[in-house]
């Protein structure tokens, strides 16, 4: 008796799952559906590689490029870098349409002559000095002094002569009053060494092999601008930094005074469409990689925004509010991405998704009753001719219709859950019949 009880048992839990399930699954399959559709189609996953454009071999952007391709591949992301002639070159691939750059370094002032365009800031990196070496016969601390020199300005196509060109020009030392020479990098050391030249300018970091190599040399000397802070309200991209005495060589006192000195910034400058995904991935990697400190800056002073030139992503403007999003600061970027992905195509969705799963059981609910609905209607009218005493002559065959709807019930498949409405209707019917039968 137990088995007995135990099958039927065994056999009712499965109809109601199975009933279950197709209760639910219109719902479960139409929430799939739609987040499939929209997760392809409304925010496409990242690329998984980066092209940034650093500029020629001399230059420090070489070695950034290559630690951040370090931190990306831990990511998942390739970071290909493309040489360029420096800065300009630079800005014209990214303003290019047709190039496939999504990234470059950009000298902050460059736009100031160049132009902006569409393009994006993702912030500072780290203050790129003006390095002003001289053979001079007395000590200069004014620009304007160097009228008639030979100065080596940088090569075409550099920030360094485009800075040099603004400094010089603000001074009133121009290609009239004084000679101009387009080298830099090594060139421009050898010939300054060499004495071929009297003035070299050279925009670069402190811990730069050509300033170490120059530095050497007693008889040059470096240019401490006494009128530093006037150039920084001329010409708004840049910075008044003292270095310290000693901070290059504690034990030779290199330099051997505070020296002023004006700086732009570098920059990090994206396309306006680059994917939101990734660029905030390049701004955790650029806080990780400039967030220390240096001799000119401070801890946590970089990355920020100190450039100028460009107006800063809508990325860049919540990263140096509120830090990195919540999901990418403890997810790997894959998976972050993901999340994010998921989030930004669910939470539109629920809005719609939600009445709809409330509607469908509903319309299940009525095509379910709606089976039992039809007999109650040929109940009804049966009852109403009872009421009326108008049966008694087809009292038989009123008999024979509701057997047969009785019969019709019996047969009807429905889920567990309705069995009720069943067993009413089928009492109805039998209260029906009962009355028909004290009908003579």
């Amino acid at each position: 008796m137990k088995n007995k009880l135990d099958k039927s048992y065994g056999k009712l839990a499965s109809i109601f799952t199975r009933e279950l399930l197709e209760a639910t699954l219109p719902s479960i399959m139409l929430i799939l559906i739609a987040l499939i559709v929209a997760y392809k189609f409304i925010d496409p996953a990242p690329p998984r590689k980066i092209i940034i454009s650093t500029g020629n071999s001399a230059l420090n952007y070489n070695a950034f490029a290559s630690i951040y391709g370090v931190y990306l591949k831990k990511e998942g992301i390739t970071l290909e870098s493309r040489a360029s002639s420096g800065d300009v070159e630079n800005l014209k691939r990214l303003k290019d349409q047709e190039s496939d750059v999504d990234v470059a370094f950009i000298q902050d002032g460059m736009a100031s002559t160049e132009g902006a365009g569409t393009l994006l800031s993702l912030g500072s990196l780290y203050y790129q000095p003006a390095w002003i070496f001289c053979h001079c016969a007395k000590e200069t601390s004014h620009l304007s002094s160097l009228k008639g020199r030979r100065i080596a300005v940088g090569r075409d196509g550099e920030g360094t002569r485009t800075l040099s060109m603004a400094l010089l020009n603000a001074s009133g030392v121009n290609a009239k009053n004084t000679t101009f020479i387009s080298i830099g990098g090594e060139e421009a050391v050898q010939k300054l060494l060499n004495g071929k030249i009297d003035v070299a300018i050279f925009v670069d970091v402190p811990d730069s092999q050509f300033i170490k190599e120059i530095l050497n040399d007693d008889t040059i000397s470096l240019l401490s601008l006494d009128d530093a802070e006037a150039y920084t309200r001329q010409l708004p991209y840049l910075h008044h930094l003292v270095l310290p005495e000693g901070s290059l060589d504690l034990e030779r006192n290199i330099p051997s005074k505070d020296i002023n000195l004006v700086a732009p910034t570098t920059t990090l400058i994206i396309k306006e469409g680059m994917h939101p995904a990734l660029v905030y991935l390049m701004l955790k990697v650029i806080s990780q990689v400039h967030g220390g400190p240096g001799m000119l800056n401070k801890k946590g002073e970089f990355p920020s925004t100190n450039d100028t030139d460009f107006p800063l992503s809508s990325q860049a403007v919540s990263f140096y509010k509120s830090g990195l999003p919540f999901i990418d600061k403890y997810l790997p970027f894959w998976a972050a991405t993901f999340v994010n992905r998921t989030l930004i195509v669910i939470l539109p969705l629920l809005a719609l998704l939600i009445p709809l799963t409330k509607i469908i059981p509903t319309v299940y609910i009525w095509l379910v009753k709606r089976k039992l609905f039809r007999y109650y209607g040929e109940l009804r009218y049966i009852d109403a001719q009872l009421r009326e005493k108008t049966l008694s002559e087809n009292r038989m065959q009123y008999l024979d219709k509701l057997n047969e709807i009785d019969d019709k019930v019996s047969e009807l498949k429905l889920p567990v859950t309705f069995s009720q409405y069943a067993y009413e209707l089928r009492a109805h019917i039998e209260l029906v019949r009962s009355k028909l039968q004290k009908i003579v």
